[in-house]
């Protein structure tokens, strides 16, 4: 009996070591490296400037960027003019060239119409009648206050007049719309001299975007012979994926990129000083590519950008965190999650941080951090390795 109860025993003990084997050989599988997870690392001064750790700050952010999307340049409709012939001719001369700049009121080009000459003439001769009309009028006018003539003689008078008054504003102002200036027109009234020579001139201050013809060709009316723009406004136009278009709002402010050929040898690629801000989320998605369109307006004359060029932009929004950007030197990646090592008396801390965003070699992120930490900027390679216990303390 006693026998059995001594195997009894024996039994039990064998079972409870089995129970506790588990637990045993997870402890041995915990490694010197998972041991050290315990986010803090022994490193004295000395070791440290020989694993070439170097120290440095967290530069505290108020604005990070949320989307980068690629943009093309437009000119606002408002700013946009085509200039055209107002009558059919020949192009005798044309005074601007492409990406000429040119003032409001200045010619550019010169036509000759031989439809004007024929708008001149009538012109001429209504301005003529309504001379003539004007001096009856003023005759009649006369005798009708002194009660010489009876009313219905003055109303006929009165009514004429007033009739060729308005012929010759038709045919003046028909000259106006062919293109004639106020000045011009008042220089064929008093010198009767016609002329088919046309002056076509500028309607706004701006650039020359295209010149569709050339000296020489005969166009007919309404025939494009200019596109000009006023610069001093652009827009950019984004096309967002719809699933992000929630992330954005209006007045947003949005960086453009150094194009890649602009950037000299030794520069990084970065934002030019060039700030735009949403003024538009469309409503619509295009089927083709699932995006919509968001439009921002960059204020001000611009010489880093041109219409029609492409470029890469950064949408910029103020973070209601504590944000700061590091070197992308100072993070380590382990196990998915991100970290910065925080200098400790006894050498440093890892400590996570939630990385928001990159620009070129900066890395924007929130976590516990007052912003007056002391952190190592290079040399977080070898920290993450002491940090695992692949390399030593001391």
């Amino acid at each position: 009996m006693s026998r059995n109860k001594n195997t009894i025993m024996i039994g039990t003990h064998m079972a409870n070591g089995l129970k506790r084997l588990p637990l045993i050989v997870g402890l041995l599988i915990l490694s010197p490296p998972a041991l050290a997870l315990d986010n803090t690392i022994k490193l004295s001064a000395e070791h440290s400037a020989n694993l070439g750790v170097t120290l440095g700050k967290l530069v505290p952010v108020t604005q990070v960027p949320v989307l980068y999307a690629p943009a093309k340049i437009v000119v606002p409709p408002a700013h946009e003019y085509v200039v055209s012939s107002s009558q059919a001719g020949l192009i005798t001369q044309l005074a601007a060239a492409v990406g000429d700049k040119v003032k409001q009121g200045e010619v550019l080009a010169t036509l000759n119409s031989p439809d004007l000459l024929s708008m001149q003439q009538l012109f001429l001769k209504a301005a003529s009648e309504l001379g003539l009309s004007e001096m009856a009028y003023q005759r009649d006018k006369k005798l009708f206050d002194d009660g010489v003539i009876p009313e219905r003689r003055w109303q006929e008078t009165h009514s004429q007049y007033t009739a060729l008054q308005a012929v010759a504003n038709e045919h003046q102002q028909l000259l106006e719309i062919a293109g004639m200036t106020r000045a011009e027109i008042d220089t064929l009234r008093k010198t009767r001299h016609l002329s088919g020579m046309l002056a076509i001139h500028a309607p706004i201050t701006g650039v020359v975007l295209e010149r569709p013809v050339m000296a020489g060709t005969r166009v007919d009316n309404l025939t494009p012979l200019y596109r000009i723009a006023n610069l001093d406004e652009l827009w950019l136009e984004l096309n967002i994926p719809q699933e992000r278009i929630g992330e954005l709002k209006i007045g947003d402010k949005v960086l453009v990129e150094k194009p890649a050929d602009s950037q000299t040898a030794g520069q990084h690629p970065g934002a030019l000083p060039i700030t735009a801000h949403i003024t538009l989320l469309g409503q619509a998605v295009n089927p083709d590519n699932q995006t919509i369109l968001v439009r921002a307006a960059i204020k001000g004359a611009q010489t880093d950008i041109r219409p029609g060029q492409r470029i890469n932009t950064q949408i910029i929004q103020p973070h209601s965190q504590a944000v700061f950007a590091v070197p992308n030197t100072a993070i380590a990646q382990q196990a998915g999650k991100a970290y910065l090592f925080v200098q400790t008396p006894e050498g440093f801390r890892a400590s996570p941080i939630t990385v928001i965003g990159k620009q070129g070699e900066e890395t924007t992120f929130s976590g516990d951090f007052t912003g007056s930490e002391t952190i190592a900027i290079t040399g977080a390679v070898a920290l993450k390795a002491n940090w695992l216990g692949l390399g030593s303390g001391e």
